[in-house]
């Protein structure tokens, strides 16, 4: 590892200060993945700015509003009773991710920002768009199993790799970024971006923001939800494929609202705006859940290695809807 510089804030307004002092600096808050990247040289920060005593880690409901502090780690939110009783897609996500040890000192906000897990990212001797701009997507025509079927581009294919990100795109979270001029808040499907020509960028945050936290609405599906992980092995393994499920179901089993969205498949989380609009207003069957599924797939394309995405995410989709649609 290269030499640092190590610093410690215990405000939000030192930190933003500290940031835009120095573009090299980093913000470190549970650092399970800009310690990995510093390991291997992809990230070199020459400042870490250290954010874990800026009092951000509340987990509360303000009227009709869940917050939660971009410091709250994923044991934290996952465990809370609040997000248990109100947000339980969210607590099943979480739980979905990583191993419990990571899940203790990981946070919210860090687990938004974590970077891809290619492998050609990761590899320094590798072509990345997305590490280097300009050298070439070593995926594209490479070893790309774990890569995304939606939204890619010739620069890059890379997937983005977190299970929360997932649930808060269908929860139709807010995000509240800090600046040195207040706060701004964008909507979480707007928050990371596809790769376009930019694949190094990913996501819409300035250089001198920072998250604070996230606001999330309280709504009416609690019951009928589930997060289905397809990995290579029952834990600790990054999706497949992913889905995040969540119905509210009439007396007369007819679907007055739905939330879906998938992981593993894009640079983004991935909303599956057309197949809930398809959804709302019909009966919960398995029929409804494939045609739901068939238009999920509308513009899917593998490249070689990760076609079984193709087949996979489908049959991801009608499992999800149809063991939320079980619950009782």
């Amino acid at each position: 590892m290269i030499n640092f510089q190590y610093l410690r804030t215990t405000t939000s307004k030192s930190a933003l200060s500290l940031i835009s002092k120095d573009k090299n600096a980093k913000f470190l808050a549970g650092g399970t993945n800009l310690i990995d990247l510093m390991k291997r040289g992809v990230a070199t920060p020459e400042k870490l700015i250290d954010i874990n005593h800026v009092p951000l880690k509340q987990i509360e409901l303000v009227g009709d509003t869940i917050i939660i502090g971009a410091l709250a780690s994923n044991t934290a939110v996952a465990e809370h009773p609040l997000i248990k009783e109100k947000l339980p897609l969210l607590a099943m996500a979480l739980n979905a991710g990583a191993s419990a040890q990571l899940r203790n000192v990981a946070t919210v906000g860090g687990n938004m920002m974590q970077r891809t897990r290619c492998g050609y990212f990761y590899d320094t001797e590798m072509p990345c768009n997305k590490r280097q701009p300009g050298s070439g997507c070593g995926a594209i025509g490479g070893f790309n199993r774990m890569h995304a079927i939606f939204g890619t581009s010739e620069k890059c294919i890379a997937v983005h790799p977190s299970d929360m990100c997932v649930a808060l795109i269908a929860l139709d979270a807010i995000v509240v970024l800090a600046n040195p001029k207040g706060e701004r808040k964008i909507l979480f499907k707007d928050f990371h971006r596809l790769a376009g020509d930019t694949p190094q960028l990913d996501n819409n945050l300035k250089a001198d923001e920072m998250i604070i936290r996230l606001e999330i609405p309280v709504n009416q599906l609690a019951k009928n939800f589930h997060y289905l992980k397809v990995r290579d092995r029952a834990s600790y393994a990054f999706a497949l494929v992913s889905v995040a499920a969540a119905l509210e179901i009439s007396a007369d089993h007819k679907i007055t609202e739905v939330r879906l969205s998938m992981g593993g498949v894009a640079h983004k989380p991935w909303r599956l705006t057309a197949s809930e609009n398809f959804l709302k207003g019909k009966e919960a069957s398995v029929t409804n859940f494939e045609e739901a599924a068939k238009l999920a797939m509308k513009d899917a394309k593998g490249f070689g290695e990760n076609d079984f995405k193709i087949r996979m995410a489908p049959n991801s989709i009608i499992e999800a809807l149809t063991v939320a649609t079980s619950k009782a």
